[in-house]
């Protein structure tokens, strides 16, 4: 056996480990893409406090919510925010609130063109699916806690 021969062993056997780790590269690469889709598909850890910029007009919308105390209809919340607004300027602003509403994040919409808060769901301790606590009972029974 020649040193051309030896020599080629020696590469081809390097050439075989290679492309081995190759291998288990692109089987890691595919094995982190798929962590990271599953990753997408799960909900974000931890409750993220949404901030609205200050002075903006949802900003000013959330206040006038809350000031009120209930949800209030676009039309009040437009004069609270803008008084000299027209059509144009209420229907802007009620796409930007039903955005906040299709998110699940600080708007609540309980009937068509009125806004609340998602912290008036929460503070009341109630969500308006829950029935009243009298529900199936006759009118001379009593609740009983």
């Amino acid at each position: 056996m020649g040193i051309r021969e030896e020599l080629q062993k020696r590469v081809d056997k390097k050439e075989e480990e290679v492309r081995s780790l190759e291998v288990a590269i692109r089987e890691g690469r595919v094995y982190i893409q798929a962590l990271q889709e599953t990753m997408k598909l799960l909900p974000r850890e931890g409750p993220t406090e949404i901030t609205l910029r200050p002075g903006s007009n949802i900003a000013r919308a959330r206040d006038a919510i809350k000031a009120a105390g209930k949800p209030l209809h676009i039309r009040d919340i437009l004069k609270a925010v803008d008084p000299s607004g027209g059509k144009d300027k209420r229907l802007a602003l009620s796409g930007s609130l039903g955005a906040y509403v299709r998110k699940g994040e600080i708007f609540t919409r309980p009937a068509p063109n009125t806004f609340g808060l998602i912290d008036f769901a929460r503070n009341n301790g109630k969500t308006q699916d829950e029935l009243p606590i009298n529900f199936g009972l006759l009118d001379d029974q009593e609740v009983t806690p």
